[in-house]
């Protein structure tokens, strides 16, 4: 058992929390809970260490057999310092490294979201677990985007990182993926509060590439000058914008409604 928070892998959890180099670095993230574990071994994901306590439920105590027998590190931790290690309140009594999933871009797809510059954890981490409940195929960040392997939004993301692609590209590769290196070219549209077509008019059916941008700055001038079009959510109250969480996850399933139309 790990009694000690100077232990070498303590430490290395720490530092893989803390810092995005560090993740980068190593091509891993951290996991905490019971469920979000068994979400890693229903998608196939191999941990490369899971950590215990004695806080840990019978529900999660069946998983650990068979990780030590796949090889994985199984370690029991003193109950403190797990609770230490955890990004909740309170601890579920299990955390795990995992690898991040190869950034590769799929052969086929028809439905790209693109963040561009979205800073905010929490809203990175909805919008990427609404995209993998729509059916995208893959999720794309532009540089200066927060770290999509960072705690709170791993948290937010409630497993999302699991099953869907995610690549960090320039506008010039977005560009190339949708436009060059795709028979028919997607789409590129645009969110905007009040600019361009409303969604419910807009054809989403296509192939497409949806654009959501910064809350406090908008999409970038190199997301408007590669945009086939805008595409804006009617609000017929008087608020001036969106979320942008609750905007991505409307136009998500108004592209889920029409293409099932």
């Amino acid at each position: 058992m790990i009694t000690s928070g100077q232990n070498p892998k303590i430490k290395r959890i720490r530092a893989l929390l803390a810092a995005r180099q560090d993740r980068a670095r190593e091509k891993v993230y951290i996991i905490e809970g019971v469920r979000l574990v068994e979400e890693a071994v229903k998608a196939g994901v191999k941990p490369e260490l899971v950590l215990f306590s004695s806080d840990l439920s019978p529900r999660g105590r069946d998983m650990l057999e068979n990780f030590a027998a796949a090889g994985t590190q199984v370690e029991e931790v003193e109950a403190t310092i797990l609770q230490s290690l955890s990004d909740t309140e309170t601890s579920q009594g299990i955390l795990a490294v995992l690898p991040q999933p190869p950034a590769v871009l799929p052969p086929a797809w028809d439905l790209m979201l693109i963040l561009d510059r979205i800073r905010d954890p929490g809203n990175m981490g909805t919008i990427l677990r609404s995209a993998a409940a729509s059916g995208v195929q893959v999720f794309v960040l532009t540089p200066a985007s927060t770290d999509i392997f960072g705690p709170k939004v791993v948290r937010a993301g409630m497993g999302a990182h699991l099953h869907i692609p995610i690549l960090t590209l320039d506008w010039p590769e977005i560009i190339s993926a949708c436009k060059h290196d795709r028979t028919p070219p997607a789409a590129i549209l645009v969110a905007d509060s009040s600019g361009g077509s409303p969604c419910w008019r807009t054809n989403l059916r296509q192939p497409l590439a949806l654009v959501i941008g910064s809350e406090a700055d908008g999409p970038q001038q190199a997301a408007l000058d590669a945009a086939d079009g805008l595409v804006h959510i009617p609000m017929p109250g008087k608020a001036e914008s969106l979320n942008a969480a609750i905007a991505a996850s409307i136009l998500l399933y108004e592209t889920v409604r029409q293409r099932n139309a």
